[in-house]
């Protein structure tokens, strides 16, 4: 059996008297694209750097190919929010920077550069970049350094959905050259291309599986337009309810007779977005031993 990518686990993280990792617990193949999706501001960006041995961990262990990932660097590339771009440089000279600190980035940025369509901004200076230009200058640069996992934070943050296919595409290259990818993200729409979803909400991570795991374990998801609100409430899990296009949306609690429903009241095909407000809502607030 191979050696698991990431092993972490029980993972408590604590910033004064603001705890914001809950005994968080996650294990990563190798070879696998992992997407832990969850909310702004439940702990991932804190999960990452823990996994990625920049944060210590209050408690708790992480082991990266079975090395403590606090240990050795070799191993990861690791890209968090707003943190890798030096403004006052241009975007070229930033790529050389990192080409130059870093002992295993290759030669292949170019074709990045391109693929995200940010080569004709490179000699522009990063302070001048709107979002999303650096977003794609920080992913040009973590993907550019070879090594056997990439630890990636909101890289689709900021950007549009013709750079986010192309952001899925160099992913699933990536893995297809054996590389192991975990990446987070708050977006519904980044979990289609993912062999594995992971969810976090309140410093836990409150459910991992395949996506047709997932979707089985979700109540049925009934449909309402919006002024309907009311009347929906009375009908689903804790009387919460989701927009969605147009529309309201939520979970059918047990009590809920699917077959005799008022009118004005549908059943549907749940969605990614259902996956998502029901993982990070729903089972999040379900009792823990904590």
């Amino acid at each position: 059996m191979n050696q698991p990518a990431i092993v972490a686990t029980d993972l408590e993280r604590s910033f004064g008297d603001e705890r914001v990792l809950r005994g968080a617990s996650l294990t990563v193949d190798p070879g696998e694209l992992l997407a832990v999706l969850g909310p702004n501001g439940v702990g991932k960006s804190v999960l990452f750097s823990c996994l990625a041995g920049s944060e210590h961990p209050s408690a708790g262990t992480v082991d990266v190919f079975g090395t403590p990932a606090s240990e050795r660097s070799d191993t990861t590339s690791f890209l968090l929010q707003d943190a890798l771009c030096l403004p006052r440089l241009t975007g070229r000279q930033n790529i050389r920077f990192y080409s130059q600190l870093h002992p295993a980035f290759v030669d292949n940025w170019h074709r990045y550069a391109e693929a995200l369509g940010l080569i004709d901004d490179l000699d522009k200076p990063v302070n001048e970049y709107s979002g999303g230009m650096k977003r794609k200058l920080e992913l040009v640069i973590a993907l550019s350094i070879d090594v056997p996992l990439y630890i990636l934070d909101e890289p689709t943050a900021a950007l549009d959905l013709p750079t986010i296919q192309e952001v899925h595409a160099l992913l699933r290259e990536k893995q297809d050259e054996g590389k192991t990818i975990v990446f987070s993200s708050h977006q519904p729409m980044d979990a289609d291309i993912a062999d594995r979803l992971a969810f976090v909400a309140d410093g836990r991570v409150v459910a991992t599986g395949v996506a047709d795991e997932l979707f089985n374990a979700v109540p049925a998801v009934v449909e309402a337009n919006l002024g309907d609100a009311e009347l929906l409430a009375g009908h689903v899990l804790g009387g919460e309810v989701f927009r969605g296009n147009g529309t309201i949306r939520g979970f059918a609690s047990e009590e809920t007779a699917l077959e005799s429903l008022p009118e004005g009241l549908t059943v549907v095909s749940p969605t990614y977005t259902d996956l998502f407000n029901y993982y990070t809502n729903q089972v999040a607030k379900q009792p823990t031993d904590d």
